[in-house]
């Protein structure tokens, strides 16, 4: 059982240095890069739950589940993410601290987008608080 343990910590110590050394990559875990990744986390459900579920996916012929199309959704999720990863870097080569957070902003308000169409394919009604909210990060990605 110790052995158990002790092979348990190892494997959670590497992915924890693996996911550190990923997200210092990216620019720190910051309050817009959370914002960010729990989008696309419930963008990637609540797409998997209109194709499932409700069969109204316009990624396929059906509208129903299909592996490809998942696929290719997380790819785009990750070249966000790389994308992310050249403006730190961008950032980090010219000294300045806004390219990020303008692209970090950029793809919020996507996810964001893409969010309220899917509640509305699912037939869920948008409080105009968050239609305002869309609002005013568009203007701010304008900027």
């Amino acid at each position: 059982m110790e052995k158990i343990n002790t092979v348990k910590a190892v494997i959670i110590g590497i992915f924890g240095a693996i996911g550190s050394f990923i997200v210092q990559l990216l620019g720190g875990w910051t309050a817009d890069m959370q914002t960010l990744i729990v989008l696309m986390a419930v963008d990637i459900i609540m797409g998997f739950l209109i194709a499932a579920i409700w069969k109204k996916s316009g990624k396929s012929i059906t509208g129903s589940l299909n592996s490809i199309s998942m696929w290719k959704g997380l790819c785009r999720k990750g070249v966000s993410l790389l994308i992310v990863l050249v403006a730190n870097q961008l950032d980090s080569t010219m000294g300045t601290d806004y390219i990020r957070t303008a692209v970090i902003i950029a793809f919020i308000v996507n996810e964001l987008i893409s969010i309220v169409e899917n509640a509305g394919i699912m037939g869920v009604p948008i409080p105009g608080v968050i239609t305002k909210a869309i609002e005013v990060l568009k203007k701010k990605e304008g900027d």
